[in-house]
Order: C-alpha cells, then sequence, then structure tokens
C-alpha cells in the first residue's frame, strides 16, 4: 500500500484501553500508528510497512519504540519499502505480567515477522538492542540481509550500567513506586539518551506506552531481562558476517560511548564506521539529516 504522508497522525491525549489481563495498543500524545498485528506466544506485536521500492526492516532498541524511526522512515519511503515493528513489550505492541522480553525473545519474533512479511534478505536498520537483536536473528536463526546498517547498537561486552544492575536486582521494588516518582524516573531517563533537551511532545510520546498499570511494571521488566549473556552468545562470531556493514554512532554518545564502535567494526570484516557530529544516543532525535544521509547512501543499489 502507498501512502503520501507518514503513518503517524498528532491526536489529543486518550485514556489507554486495557483487556483486563495486558495492556495492549497504548494511546499516546503523538500517536504514531501502526496498522498491523501479529499474534506470537509472547503476545501481539504491532507493525506496519509502507512506501515503494527494495524492502528495509527498521528495529529499535530500548527503551524506545518504531516512535524513534517516524522522520527516517518517511524519507526511506520514497524510494523503498519500510517495514516498522514495536517489539514485544514495546511502544504499541502487547505488554503483560510474566512475558519474556529478552533480546532472545526478541530475535525469535524478529525472525518470525521476516517469515511474515516474505523478505528472503532486506536492508535491515538498527537501533541499539535491536542492532543486537538483528545480529542474534541474522547469526542464529540464519535470517539473511542485503546489508545491515547498525546504529549506537549494544553488541559488544561489557555493557549494562549500574542503573541497569540496581533494577535488575529489585525489579519488584521499582515497579510498586508511586506512579508520579515513577514517570519523573523514566522521563528523566530516556532524555538523558538526547545529548539536547528532547521537545516535550517527543518526550512525551517515548514515556507514555511506560506509565499506568501495565506499563510500568513492563519498563522495569525489560530492564531486568536485559542480560550480557545474549550477546556474548553472537559476539565470537562477527567475524562470520559478510555482507555489507555500516555502524553509525552519536559523537556524545554516554550511553554507549564511540570507543565500543571501533571495537565493533574491528569485529566485522569490512565494517565502516560513521560518526555523527553533535549527536547523544538518540541520534534519530538529534542528528535526524545527518543520520538520513549515511542511510540514503548506503542503502542506494
Amino acid at each position: 500500500m502507498l501512502i503520501p504522508d507518514p503513518p503517524y497522525r498528532l491526536y489529543p491525549l486518550r485514556r489507554r484501553e486495557s483487556t483486563g489481563l495486558s495492556r495492549v495498543l497504548p494511546m499516546t500524545v503523538t500517536d504514531w500508528t501502526l496498522r498491523h498485528a501479529h499474534q506470537t506466544p509472547g503476545g501481539t506485536v504491532r507493525w506496519d510497512r509502507f512506501g515503494s521500492g527494495t524492502p528495509v526492516v527498521l528495529l529499535h532498541g530500548t527503551p524506545f519504540s518504531s516512535y524513534v524511526w517516524r522522520d527516517i522512515a518517511r524519507g526511506l519511503a520514497a524510494t523503498h519499502r519500510v517495514h516498522v515493528w514495536d517489539m514485544l513489550g514495546y511502544g504499541s505492541s502487547e505488554q503483560r505480567a510474566d512475558q519474556d522480553v529478552s533480546l532472545a525473545a526478541q530475535a525469535d519474533v524478529f525472525a518470525d515477522l521476516l517469515r511474515l512479511w516474505e523478505l528472503p534478505a532486506p536492508a535491515v536498520v538498527a537501533h541499539d538492542f535491536g542492532g543486537a537483536v538483528a545480529l542474534r536473528t541474522h547469526l542464529l536463526h540464519g535470517a539473511h540481509y542485503e546489508r545491515l546498517a547498525l546504529v549506537d547498537p549494544v553488541a559488544v561486552a561489557p555493557w549494562g550500567s549500574s542503573f541497569f544492575r540496581l533494577v535488575g536486582d529489585n525489579p519488584d521494588v521499582f515497579a510498586a513506586l508511586p506512579p508520579a516518582l515513577h514517570e519523573a524516573l523514566v522521563r528523566a531517563y530516556i532524555a538523558s539518551a538526547s545529548h539536547r533537551e528532547l521537545p516535550t511532545l517527543t518526550l512525551d510520546a517515548l514515556t507514555a506506552p511506560w506509565l499506568g498499570e501495565y506499563g510500568q511494571p513492563a519498563f522495569y521488566r525489560q530492564i531486568a531481562q536485559a542480560r550480557q549473556q545474549h550477546t556474548d552468545e553472537v559476539q565470537p562470531r562477527y567475524g562470520e558476517i559478510d555482507l555489507p556493514v555500516l555502524v553509525c554512532w552519536g559523537e556524545f554518545d554516554t550511553w554507549i560511548p564511540p570507543e565500543k564502535g571501533r571495537e565493533l567494526v574491528a569485529l566485522i570484516p569490512g565494517a565502516r564506521l560513521h560518526m555523527l557530529s553533535g549527536a547523544g544516543h538518540l541520534v534519530q532525535e538529534n542528528a535526524p539529516a545527518q543520520l538520513a544521509a549515511a542511510l540514503a547512501g548506503f542503502l542506494a543499489p
């Protein structure tokens, strides 16, 4: 399906809806609408595709959603068939208690989506945890990519902050925080990924999925399940990657320092590093034009 405009619209704030058992399809201040649903053993995953041309799939990281790709996706849709999805437990995809939202589970879902979309070898662009998911899906599930762009990915050990470790040891304590304190924590955490102050609407949209009865425990659940073992299982195999690889990195990334980018390109044959000036970890918000230009050149036939 061709659509002339990006697949998101601005709506007034609306009440979220829940099933009573889990939270599905939250309504955010800025509603990035994913029109399709796919049932997985772990819950419902929302996805969409738009544009025309060679296929490309965009993967988000944590604690974000496909919303971070909204502007890049619009640009790519002029020349590509763009696929986006919210990982299980993220964005507009289902959140529920006892849900497996680990990197291993997300790679299972991604492999399933590639089969659903009938994409034998798409180009893949992956940010943060999405990078780990893309690498696992390629190396452990045998998914073929035409080329791979990794944007500030979680890929090289060691990784994980002291905050991750604290939450991992005490997820139930954090899940029980008063809602106002929880929201303040999430907003501050997300804001710290940006090198400059995020617009209020953007911060609202990135925070909204993590609020409420299902969102709050889901936020701490995904952190508690973020285990380095899931990258340790594939890092020794990066030398097997035999396709064009571009690694983009924000020069002021304080979440994952640029040194990790240099380590990564040394592990992948033929990979090249492209630094994005003036950008922190959330490069889609800090340097969208630079990132779009780098990706357009890399993805060009």
